[in-house]
């Protein structure tokens, strides 16, 4: 069977919140085990060959949309592991530091795309610009990771 990242982070993310709002832990195995798919391949690589599995990896952006992204993977693991109990899981640590080294030198984060479609209303600001949804999401996910450690 083979599974895709993007259905994978959308479905742990349902599920957590899920588990969130209800209390209900009967899908926690269920969750853990998309998370060990995400986990195992870095957030980034191909089990089979160790190559990334694609540029939209390094993502950065907001709002978070159907695809796969590096500020949205961070932000569920730590979000996850603090929510179990546990320190965010070792296998994580270059996603997280990906994510550390796109700060820029005023601390901010800047959007990294806008993905395509109809809304609304624009959700933030263009791609390149110093976004605060961005800054915000990016920040809360290092403070967990680095709370955990302390």
């Amino acid at each position: 069977m083979h599974s895709s990242f993007h259905s994978t982070i959308n479905a742990v993310r349902g599920l957590l919140a899920y588990e969130q709002l209800t209390g209900d832990e009967s899908v926690r195995a269920a969750r853990h085990s998309g998370e060990e798919y995400l986990l195992a391949r870095r957030l980034r690589y191909r089990l089979s060959t160790g190559e990334p599995v694609g540029p939209w990896t390094d993502l950065i952006a907001y709002p978070y949309r159907a695809p796969f992204t590096l500020l949205k993977a961070v932000d569920h693991i730590t979000e996850a592991a603090e929510h179990d109990g546990v320190a965010p899981d070792e296998r994580a640590a270059e996603a997280i530091e990906r994510l550390r080294a796109a700060r820029r030198d005023d601390g901010r984060w800047v959007q990294g795309w806008r993905f395509g479609g109809d809304t609304w209303i624009a959700h933030d600001v263009a791609p390149g610009e110093p976004s605060k949804w961005v800054t915000f999401l990016a920040q809360r996910a290092l403070d967990r990771w680095d709370r955990a450690r302390a």
